[in-house]
């Protein structure tokens, strides 16, 4: 049984393996599992969680959904353990570049780092002075763990979960798992089974790669974030973990780590980068 619902500005995609009655029972439940993780950590919305906590919570402590302080847990773990290469607490940069929308934050450049985020007892989030934090593809793939948690909680033990390309499936077969590129063109990622899958980004197809610039046709030609055209650039980097939150940040860190040190640097922080000798 498949369905689909409009999530975080995609769709969330669930197809189970399940007696009908199982199955449309744990797909309620695992929609509504989405729909709270969307709605609590969603940065267009002034009165979610995450919003609250940036207009607020260096003035005060701010009371949060227990969603919403497990995944603060775990970005600012992440961000901690990778030395600031994944960074949640930059968004202010994206609200003054338009990209995201400003619901009248106090600072956009200010200091950021995981450092000011106190996480305090009874479910409150302070900060020590004022950030924009942004979670929106880490949440996304919150979300689809979450959805597959719901699912096995209501009997459901075969299946996937996509949202926006952030993919999991649980369950013994083994499922094919290709990369559409901006072409319509399809790139085989092999068959995989209890792993969760992320992309940064949609490759671009290539049919003539003389015109393009030499970092994107050489080994170790990218500058990273020190080029202009950084964050419009058509690399991608495909992950696996064991979980989509992880997947979905190890993309962040792979997109700015030298290429010599990316697989190790991945592999440290619980993750896996997909490159054609791994493949099964």
């Amino acid at each position: 049984m498949r369905r689909m619902q409009p999530l975080f500005g995609t769709l969330g995609d669930i197809s189970v393996c399940a007696p009908a009655p199982l199955a449309e029972t744990g797909l309620r439940a695992a929609f509504a599992a989405m729909d709270t993780v969307q709605r609590k950590m969603s940065f267009h919305d002034p009165d979610s969680d995450l919003s609250r906590i940036n207009l607020h919570a260096w003035r005060r402590p701010v009371s949060v959904n227990p969603t919403t302080y497990r995944l603060l847990c775990l970005a600012r773990h992440m961000e901690r353990k990778s030395d600031g290469l994944f960074n949640f607490t930059a968004g202010g940069r994206l609200v003054r570049e338009g990209r995201l929308p400003d619901h009248g934050f106090r600072e956009l450049d200010g200091a950021c780092g995981w450092d000011a985020i106190e996480l305090l007892p009874r479910l409150r989030v302070r900060l020590k002075r004022p950030l924009v934090l942004n979670l929106d593809g880490m949440a996304r793939g919150f979300a689809v763990d979450a959805a597959v948690q719901a699912l096995l909680a209501h009997g459901v033990t075969r299946g996937r979960v996509n949202a926006g390309g952030d993919l999991r499936l649980f369950g013994p077969e083994a499922t094919p798992v290709a990369m559409y590129e901006a072409s319509g063109a399809t790139i085989p990622l092999g068959e995989w089974r209890n792993t969760a899958i992320a992309t940064s980004s949609g490759m671009l197809a290539i049919p003539d790669r003389r015109p393009l610039p030499v970092c994107l046709t050489s080994q170790n030609g990218c500058d990273g974030p020190a080029c202009p055209h950084f964050n419009q650039c058509p690399r991608a980097w495909t992950i696996l973990a064991g979980e989509a939150w992880r997947a979905e940040a190890l993309t962040q860190v792979a997109s700015i780590t030298p290429e010599s040190a990316r697989a190790g640097c991945i592999a440290r922080l619980g993750g896996r980068l997909l490159t054609p000798d791994v493949m099964p």
